[in-house]
């Protein structure tokens, strides 16, 4: 991979009630303003060369690809370390309750009910993101969620993982960066994941 360019899906039934959806297995569709967003993001992208595109495994993910793609011939595959975190007793819950618990909550705590940790999710993340730098596609979109983009998007600026991850994301906005930039933010947020903070 040269280049990758980052996008969050559109907006969904569940971030548009403010819930939290971590499990591929429950269906979470985007709004009609979440459709609109991806066409847009469409639009946006529809001059520059995409060979690849990789989503998460949860649908809202595929949704946006889908509609953003509309018409062109670009290979998709999804990748579930990509996926939100899963939140255990939360999914389905306020995100407002499982922020609560997570902005206390050491990196190690795993979420209650069967979740996963902060420190888990990251270094799935690191795993996708490491996975992508091998890809023979020079040019990758990939469709993901706010945190996952958060974490490099604050790395490239030396921001390493925090308990509260403030920074927005928008809803199909593309985030254009080099391997170089990747790896950069990789060197980062794998230093932390060795010696957590937090």
């Amino acid at each position: 991979m040269e280049r990758l360019i980052l996008a969050r899906h559109g907006e969904s039934d569940y971030s548009a009630q403010g819930l939290v959806n971590g499990d591929a297995s429950v269906p979470v569709g985007l709004t009609e303003a979440g459709e609109e967003q991806a066409r847009a993001l469409g639009r946006a992208l529809a001059g520059e060369p995409l060979d690849l595109c990789i989503t998460s495994a949860l649908e809202r993910t595929r949704a946006t690809a889908a509609l953003a793609l509309l018409g062109r011939d670009v290979s998709t595959d999804s990748c579930g370390e990509l996926n939100d975190p899963r939140a255990g007793r939360f999914e389905g819950l306020p995100l407002a309750e499982y922020r609560a618990w997570a902005w206390t909550a050491g990196s190690h705590e795993e979420a209650p009910g069967g979740g996963e940790s902060r420190l888990e999710a990251v270094l799935r993340y690191v795993r996708a993101y490491r996975s992508l730098l091998e890809r023979p596609e020079a040019d990758v979109l990939a469709v993901a969620h706010a945190l996952p983009i958060a974490y490099v998007l604050e790395a490239l600026e030396g921001r390493p993982p925090a308990p509260r991850m403030d920074r927005p994301v928008t809803y199909a906005h593309p985030y254009r960066l080099g391997s170089a930039d990747l790896r950069r933010a990789l060197a980062l947020i794998g230093d932390w994941c060795a010696a957590p903070s937090w």
